[in-house]
């Protein structure tokens, strides 16, 4: 069943555009992350959803009722901010139940939606406390519990872990997994962190420029990108995206040329490529370390990055392009270094002139 519908929702600030007919669907207790760059409208859309903000057109629907129009209290979401918005002077158990007394909810009811909240979020022993004595870790859970109390159909979550220092990060990550499973709600995650979206997300709405630009599962945007904007944000280090002219088909197959003269055979249909400039897509792991004058072409390696079980190699080509590898984890390449790259085609995109992006037909 469908839980949120958004229908052409526009919205400006003065002369400034910041969301341009974007519409989505999203189904019951999904997990959606809406990831892209600073500027992109996700926040926005965030806070028209939770009714911080109104459209200046479109429709926000949840679990088919119209809630535009209804005001923050009345639409049976729950948002949990960046800055976790607690009240000092409240005690864990006071800022948990204020929105309820508020809404009149018996204290019966409250206490045991609060002690069922505290259970999930294991800070029952947390429940005296005031904000100031408590980890960055324990005030996120918090303000995940005050959403959690209020049994929504729909969490909105605003970039939840940003404020927490790299290692609580990850901590935090696993345990908003682990509580997505245990709570029957729809989440929309706001966040600028290809990692948490990656690792969270049943799907995946990536913004930018006020529109969306691609939906799908976190494998789908990696292995098939809409674009080159989606192909060079989802993916850490970026895709390569080198120049490249077509020069021949392998069976039908786009062979092109890279500027330094190196040919790449891809599995890309050449019938599915418009007419114009191209630019070869590259993973790192599409593109391997092998010795000088044994690969597709050869480069003179920049940065060597060691990751423990692989090492990210970034490298010139002769024409000057970046382009990054990967290689095994003990590698012994060097900075200055000249290298062969052996480039997997199979593994290629095409993006042509209108940065729509191609890629491999299955194999047969």
């Amino acid at each position: 069943m469908t839980s949120l519908e958004l229908l052409n929702i526009r919205k400006s600030y003065g002369g400034t555009r910041v969301l341009d007919d974007v519409s989505l669907e999203m189904d019951d207790c999904e997990f959606v992350a809406f990831l892209g760059p600073s500027g992109s409208g996700k926040s926005t859309l965030l806070r028209i959803i939770a009714g911080l903000e109104t459209a200046d057109a479109g429709e926000v629907r949840l679990a088919g009722r119209r809630i535009d129009q209804l005001p923050p209290g009345e639409r049976n979401v729950a948002m949990v901010f960046q800055s976790y918005a607690l009240y000092p002077h409240m005690t864990v158990r006071e800022n948990m139940a204020f929105g309820l007394r508020n809404a009149r909810v018996p204290k019966d009811e409250i206490d045991a939606r609060i002690a069922q909240a505290a259970e999930v979020l294991e800070i029952k022993d947390q429940l005296d406390k005031k904000p100031a004595q408590m980890s960055g870790g324990q005030r996120q859970r918090v303000a995940i519990g005050r959403a959690i109390v209020k049994q929504p159909g729909l969490f909105l979550l605003d970039e939840p872990l940003s404020n927490l220092d790299a290692a609580l990060r990850t901590r935090t990550r696993v345990e908003l997994a682990q509580l997505r499973r245990r709570v029957a709600a729809a989440v929309i995650m706001v966040t600028h962190d290809q990692a948490e979206a990656m690792t969270l997300a049943d799907r995946i709405v990536v913004m930018n420029e006020r529109r969306i630009q691609q939906v799908g599962t976190p494998m789908e945007i990696y292995a098939h990108p809409a674009n080159a904007f989606v192909a060079r944000f989802v993916g850490s280090p970026a895709m390569t995206l080198a120049p490249a002219t077509l020069v021949d088909s392998d069976g039908g197959h786009a062979r092109v040329k890279l500027s330094d003269g190196a040919e790449v055979g891809t599995r890309i249909a050449r019938k599915a490529l418009p007419p114009g400039a191209l630019r070869l897509g590259l993973r790192p792991e599409a593109v391997s370390v092998v010795a000088p004058g044994a690969g597709t072409t050869d480069a003179e390696v920049q940065l060597v990055e060691r990751l423990g079980d692989r090492t990210l190699v970034y490298a010139k080509l002769a024409d000057g392009q970046d382009i990054t590898a990967s290689d095994q984890g003990n590698s012994r390449v060097a900075i200055g270094q000249k290298v062969g790259l052996s480039i997997d085609g199979g593994a290629a995109h095409l993006f042509g002139p209108d940065d729509v992006g191609h890629h491999a037909e299955p194999a047969t």
